[in-house]
C-alpha cells in the first residue's frame, strides 16, 4: 500500500470517529439513566419501608406520660356491669392478646382493650404474651400500664416465647427460615403466624389490641369475624384447641407463604371458602362448625371510614350504632397518631369512658391523647 493510500484510509477512519462518539455517549447515558432509575426506585422503597417501620415501632406519639405515677389505684377494678349474665356454655380456654414489638410500654389503646376484655370475662384468663418480656427476668418493666393491668385479677402477662410457641407446629420450620433474612412486614406476618398457632395450640379467643370489648365473647365458639363483603379478618378468633380449621391455617400459611395481607385476611378467606366449598363470602355464614360473623359483629365501621371514631355522637347514636356488635375494632393501623379529645364526646372517648374506666382515668391527666 502507497503512503497516499495510508493517508486516506486513516483520514477515513478519523472522519467515522465523530460519528460514533454521539452513539456511543447515548449509550453509555442510557445506562446511566436506567441505573439511576433503579437506584431512584430503590430508594424510594427503602424510604417507604423505613417510614412504616418507623411508625409501628416509635412510641412517639402514642399518648404516653411518663411523668404519670407508676403505682395506679385500683379503685376501677371491679368487673363490669356490662358484662353479660347466662346464654350458652362458655367455651374452654383464654382470651390471649399479643405484641409482637419488644416494647414494653402499651399504649392507652392496648390498655383499653386489655382491660375491656378484663371487665367483660372476670371469669376467664386474660394472657397478654409480650415479646419484649422474653429475655427479662421475673419482674415487669415500671410502667403504669402494668400497674392498672396488675388491678384485675383475671389478667396474666407473660413472656412471649416464639420458638417455643411454634414447636410442634408447621410454623415452626418457617419460623426458624425467616430468622435468616429481612422481610420489610414480618412484624404483622409474624402476628399472624402467632395467632393461628395459639388457636390451635391452646383454645380460646385471640383479639387484636385495638379492639374495644363491649361484651362477653365466650358464647362465640369456633368462630371468626367478616370484615367486608369478600373478605374475613382475623383480628378476632374463637376457637376450640387443636381445631382442624386451624390446623388448615397453619398449612396454608407455610405452603403459600408470600407477603402480610396474603398472609392475613386472604389466608383466612382463602382457608374458609376451601372449608365450605363456595366461591363468595356471605353476609353471614356457618358450615361444617365454623361460623362467619357478620361485620356489624366485630367490623361495624370499615376501615376506610375510621375517622368516625374521633367524630362527636349522641349515646344514643352510639348504641344504636354498636347494638349487635360484640367488640369494636378501631383500626390502628389508621387511626394511630390522631388527637382525640378524651374530654369530648368523641365515639372513641366514649368508648373508653364507659368500657374502660380505669384506663380514661389517666387519659384524663393528660386531657388528650395522640
Amino acid at each position: 500500500m502507497t503512503v497516499m493510500g495510508k493517508q486516506a484510509l486513516t483520514g477515513a477512519r478519523m472522519l467515522r470517529m465523530p460519528i460514533c462518539i454521539p452513539k456511543l455517549t447515548r449509550v453509555v447515558l442510557s445506562h446511566r439513566l436506567r441505573a439511576l432509575f433503579i437506584l431512584a426506585c430503590k430508594f424510594m422503597s427503602f424510604a417507604s419501608i423505613m417510614l412504616y417501620w418507623r411508625m409501628v415501632e416509635d412510641p412517639k406519639g402514642r399518648g404516653q406520660l411518663y411523668s404519670l405515677p407508676v403505682e395506679v389505684c385500683c379503685a376501677n377494678s371491679e368487673p363490669s356491669t356490662y358484662a353479660i349474665v347466662g346464654g350458652p356454655s362458655p367455651s374452654p380456654g383464654n382470651v390471649f392478646f399479643v405484641e409482637t414489638l419488644e416494647q414494653t410500654d402499651p399504649s392507652y389503646l392496648f390498655m383499653c382493650s386489655v382491660e375491656s376484655a378484663a371487665r367483660m370475662h372476670p371469669g376467664t384468663r386474660v394472657v397478654v404474651l409480650m415479646k419484649g418480656l422474653a429475655n427479662r427476668n421475673a419482674s415487669l418493666p415500671k410502667h403504669w400500664g402494668f400497674s392498672l393491668l396488675s388491678c384485675f385479677p383475671n389478667v396474666d402477662i407473660w413472656p412471649l416465647d416464639l420458638p417455643e410457641l411454634f414447636s410442634g407446629t408447621p410454623l415452626a420450620k418457617w419460623y426458624l427460615q425467616a430468622q435468616q433474612h429481612w422481610e420489610p412486614y414480618f412484624l404483622p406476618v409474624l402476628s399472624d403466624a402467632c395467632r393461628i398457632a395459639i388457636m390451635w395450640k391452646f383454645g380460646g379467643i385471640y383479639l387484636d389490641t385495638d379492639f374495644i370489648v363491649l361484651k362477653n365473647l365466650k358464647n362465640l365458639t369456633n368462630a371468626l369475624g367478616i370484615q367486608s363483603k369478600y373478605v374475613l379478618n382475623g383480628a378476632f378468633l374463637s376457637f376450640q384447641p387443636k381445631h382442624k380449621f386451624m390446623e388448615l391455617c397453619m398449612q396454608d400459611f407455610v405452603e403459600n407463604y408470600n407477603s402480610w395481607i396474603h398472609q392475613g385476611p386472604q389466608l383466612l378467606t382463602r382457608v374458609f371458602k376451601k372449608w365450605c366449598s363456595i366461591s363468595n363470602i356471605q353476609s353471614t355464614m356457618s358450615c361444617k362448625g365454623v361460623s362467619a360473623l357478620p361485620p356489624e359483629a366485630f367490623y361495624p365501621i370499615p376501615w376506610q371510614d375510621w375517622k368516625k371514631y374521633f367524630e362527636v355522637v349522641s349515646s344514643s347514636e352510639l348504641h344504636h350504632l354498636f347494638n349487635n356488635t360484640y367488640a369494636v375494632h378501631v383500626w390502628n393501623k389508621k387511626s394511630q397518631g390522631t388527637r382525640l379529645e378524651i374530654t369530648s364526646q368523641a365515639l372513641l372517648a366514649q368508648l373508653h369512658s364507659q368500657f374502660c374506666p380505669a384506663t380514661y382515668n389517666i387519659m384524663m391527666k393528660g386531657s388528650v391523647w395522640q
